[in-house]
């Protein structure tokens, strides 16, 4: 696949070019990473995607592809970063523990409500790895078949395979969460037209 006229001019350095491509990735990549469990509570999805960014100019020059190609690409470069910190991680064992189990921390922020009480990330959460990535790509972040299993480093039958077994877990999900439908004047009259209604 040949380069497009952005990605030649981000390959030979151009800083307008790479802001165009910034502006495209750079949100859903932060929110992709947030999704994915790094097992190391310093690392934020930030900061993995900024060296994800980094690599990616470092390593542009052996980018062979046009600009939808380049999101599965930077993806494919940030999910190998997370899964080294994941890995990192582990050996190091940087989770923080209280020493008191009585600290709590006051903190006044609206957004840590909104993202506790955020059913649907919890429910893609529930979901098994990979069904979670690729439903993560597709539905939450737009990316296509192609970008997605290069991204997850899949074939695109096995993005599609996840992607259908993904949302039918999803579909039961929110189903059982669904509140029950309101009774309609017309079932109400059909369940009283036997019955004497009494004033």
């Amino acid at each position: 696949m040949a380069d497009d006229e952005l990605i030649a001019r981000a390959k030979q350095g151009d800083p307008d070019a790479w802001r165009v491509l910034y502006r495209t990735h750079a949100g859903r990549l932060v929110v992709w990473l947030g999704t994915r469990p790094s097992g190391d509570s310093a690392a934020a999805p930030e900061d993995i995607a900024a060296e994800a960014w980094l690599v990616a100019a470092q390593k542009v020059a052996d980018f062979d592809g046009d600009t939808s190609a380049f999101a599965g690409w930077l993806f494919g470069i940030a999910r190998n970063l997370s899964t080294t910190t994941a890995r990192r991680s582990v050996r190091r064992r940087t989770d923080p523990t209280a020493s008191d189990a009585t600290l709590e921390l006051p903190i006044d922020d609206a957004t840590l409500v909104v993202d506790a009480q955020d059913w649907a990330r919890q429910a893609l959460a529930a979901l098994p790895p990979r069904e979670r990535d690729v439903v993560g790509c597709i539905d939450g972040l737009g990316l296509d078949v192609a970008a997605t299993a290069q991204a997850l480093g899949i074939s695109a039958v096995a993005v599609r395979v996840a992607r259908h077994r993904g949302l039918r877990r999803l579909r039961g999900t929110t189903a059982a969460r669904a509140p029950r439908q309101p009774v309609s004047s017309a079932s109400l009259s059909r369940s009283t037209a036997g019955g004497s209604t009494e004033r």
